[in-house]
């Protein structure tokens, strides 16, 4: 083994001694706990945002269902004024309107699919970081109450 092996080694370990001192297990468990509630708020926001998307779908298709009542009026008055022209273009206009409707389906299907999937996501999620904070508090505490059992046995061996 070469002096540099070994001047390395020792620096490794003197540097994982003080790493080992100066974390807290009670801190990395605080910081676990917040990474948890940050993912927690990402997946609240992907559903406020795919929500908002089947939303705005809705709203489309209503408008153009609206629009196709409306077009269907236009061709039976022009019929009875005996304006086919006119009845032409409201039914070639209200075929559109339909079409339109027909491909937004499959995209609300989608989005009402993955809206669900994540509603379920999040609320596996919020149990486990549920679960986490009650096994953090647990952890923290044995963590405390051991340390202070560590201190007294010290103290008590160095009375002896």
């Amino acid at each position: 083994m070469g002096l540099f092996q070994r001047a390395h080694d020792i620096v490794e370990a003197k540097a994982n001694k003080a790493l080992d001192q100066a974390e807290n297990p009670s801190d990395m468990l605080d910081l676990s706990y917040e990474k948890m509630l940050e993912q927690l708020t990402q997946v609240r926001q992907a559903l406020v945002t795919i929500a908002a998307s089947r939303k705005r779908i809705e709203l489309q298709e209503s408008q153009l269902q609206q629009s196709i009542a409306h077009l269907q009026d236009q061709a039976q008055a022009a019929v009875a004024q005996n304006r086919d022209d006119l009845a032409k273009e409201a039914l070639a206009r209200k075929a559109a309107a339909q079409q339109q409707i027909d491909q937004m389906e499959p995209q609300h299907q989608q989005l009402t699919e993955q809206e669900q999937k994540l509603e379920q996501t999040l609320n596996q999620l919020q149990s486990r970081v549920n679960a986490f904070r009650t096994q953090k508090e647990t952890l923290k505490a044995e963590y405390t109450a051991s340390k202070a059992v560590t201190s007294v046995n010290e103290s008590v061996s160095g009375i002896s």
